[in-house]
């Protein structure tokens, strides 16, 4: 028998060698198993807290509303435009360029107030304290302050054939990024310029420029249309219904010696001439149906004459005795003790031109006749009483008398423009001269009318008025030299000037020399228009020509 070599017996194990060694290797693994177990947990713990820390900075961040990326204004800035949100908003506190800001917690918000800020770049700081977490959280930004407005240059005027022609407004908006133009959106041109075509405009065009801050700028642009002209003489509606007075106008008509007739709508008396259909006149009684308005615009237009519908605005003692005596005394231009203003003209005469319902009436009746054919409304008596402004008082006037009659003549204007009516408004010749004497400014009136008539007469003027010692005998250079003042006053408004003219006697004896040299000198002022003037409604027609 061989015995084993050494070698050899070192190769075998004995069973309780190959038990410890098994029993060792597994305890490698299980220690092996929870390592990796703790580890992995140590790594999800990680991640959770992570998450959760980034949950709570994201929770309590302060986030800035209000502020826009590009510029804003002062007075949004001081307005508390800059709001802050957050979870927690007491515990916020800003600082804008290194000053404290107050804060004051709204709804959820915190709302800056640092008042207004000068124009130019500024920086925000906000913190936010909170016990979820130890550090404040924090956001900076930078914004722009702009107080600039954008530059709106447009013309004063554009020029239309016909109301209802369409017309291009064009202009410039420098530093705007949005332009309006009578509430039409238009895109200028990066160097600001723009141009639009309007189909149906109204009689004031605003074009309205924006920049990104919020910054506005506004301009007007009148529409102004060519007036044909008048050569016209005035009839009250009784006249009109009297043959024996209606059929010499129509016979000048007739021969080309006049072009338009002038017929009451509202006279001094405060009524109605034809059978309105405006509630408040029917409920005042003041529509009297002396002549029906429709036939006779027809008769007129198929003789190729133009009718003016004359309109006593102001001086109206329906309205005012029906207002006082219903408890409206504030339509009525009133003492500074509170009775009804008499001034020379009664107890009940002047109504007052700022209240809304005196004026809604006026306008109301214009659009009327306008809607009845009328080819113009020519306001009369759109004025305050004379006499001394102080003894008079007028409910709801918030500026002065000339501002106030002139905002009732641009109303006016916009009512009449749609129906393709010009608007005129009868003045005292005075006041060329001396606007406040009556509230009538003549440069603010004519920019919202086609023409002003002042009534020049010769009889009307003192001696001595623009150097004429005797007006009345000398009618061509009292009219002559007063036109060319009017001319000079109205220029640059785009209104016309068409003058009332004297047709009657008063001290001195009127014929067709006197009323033919008031035409005269209308002429020579380059005035092709006129309206005579005389109370019995009777006119000199030798002193008329016949037009080609």
């Amino acid at each position: 028998m061989v015995d084993p070599t050494p070698d050899e017996n070192d190769n075998i194990d004995t069973p309780d060698e190959r038990q410890h060694e098994e029993y060792e290797s597994g305890r490698r693994r299980r220690r092996s198993s929870w390592t990796r177990i703790l580890l992995s947990a140590a790594g999800i713990l990680l991640v959770i807290g992570g998450i959760w820390v980034a949950y709570l900075m994201t929770e309590q961040r302060p986030t800035v509303v209000g502020l826009p990326e590009h510029a804003v204004t002062p007075s949004k800035v001081a307005d508390g435009a800059i709001r802050v949100r957050a979870e927690s908003p007491d515990g916020i506190t800003a600082s804008i360029d290194g000053e404290p800001v107050p804060v004051r917690v709204r709804g959820g918000e915190a709302v800056l107030r640092p008042g207004e800020l000068e124009e130019g770049g500024h920086d925000l700081r906000v913190e936010l304290k909170s016990g979820s977490l130890p550090w404040p959280q924090s956001l900076n930004r930078s914004f722009d302050v702009d107080s600039t407005a954008p530059e709106v240059n447009t013309p004063e005027t554009v020029r239309a054939d016909s109301f209802s022609a369409p017309v291009t407004v064009q202009g410039s908006a420098e530093g705007a990024a949005r332009v309006d133009v009578a509430g039409q959106r238009v895109h200028p041109d990066g160097s600001g310029k723009f141009s639009t075509e309007l189909s149906d405009p109204p009689a004031t065009v605003t074009v309205t420029a924006s920049d990104r801050a919020g910054n506005t700028a506004s301009s007007e642009v009148r529409v102004e249309v060519d007036h044909p002209g008048m050569r016209a003489v005035h009839m009250t509606g009784l006249a009109w219904s009297s043959a024996q007075l209606r059929e010499p106008v129509l016979r000048m008509a007739r021969n080309g010696k006049i072009d338009t007739v002038q017929l009451d709508i509202k006279d001094e008396s405060g009524e109605v001439q034809y059978d309105s259909g405006v509630p408040l006149a029917e409920r005042i009684g003041a529509d009297k149906g002396y002549y029906d308005a429709r036939k006779a615009v027809e008769q007129l237009h198929g003789l190729g004459v133009r009718v003016v519908g004359r309109l006593v605005a102001f001086k109206d003692p329906v309205l005012a005795e029906a207002a006082w005596k219903s408890g409206n005394r504030q339509q009525v231009v009133q003492t500074g003790t509170g009775g009804p203003y008499n001034g020379g003209y009664g107890d009940y005469s002047f109504t007052n031109f700022a209240d809304p319902t005196v004026r809604d009436y006026n306008i109301d009746i214009a659009a009327e006749a306008a809607e009845l054919g009328f080819d113009d409304v020519l306001y009369d008596y759109v004025r305050r009483p004379d006499g001394d402004l102080g003894s008079m008082s007028f409910a709801g006037l918030n500026t002065t008398p000339s501002e106030s009659i002139a905002e009732f003549l641009q109303q006016s204007r916009d009512r009449l423009r749609g129906h393709g009516t010009f608007l005129g408004a009868s003045v005292f010749g005075i006041t060329v001269t001396r606007p406040e004497s009556v509230g009538q400014n003549i440069p603010k009136m004519a920019s919202y009318v086609d023409y002003v008539a002042p009534m020049i007469y010769p009889s009307h003027w003192g001696a001595g008025e623009y150097g004429v010692s005797d007006p009345n005998n000398e009618p061509y250079k009292i009219v002559n030299r007063s036109l060319r003042d009017w001319q000079r006053t109205v220029e640059g408004t785009g209104s016309e000037v068409i003058p009332w003219l004297q047709d009657f006697s008063l001290g001195v004896d009127y014929g067709p020399d006197k009323v033919g040299a008031q035409i005269e000198a209308t002429k020579t002022n380059g005035i092709d228009s006129f309206l005579l003037w005389s109370p019995s409604c009777k006119y000199t027609e030798e002193a008329l020509s016949v037009e080609p």
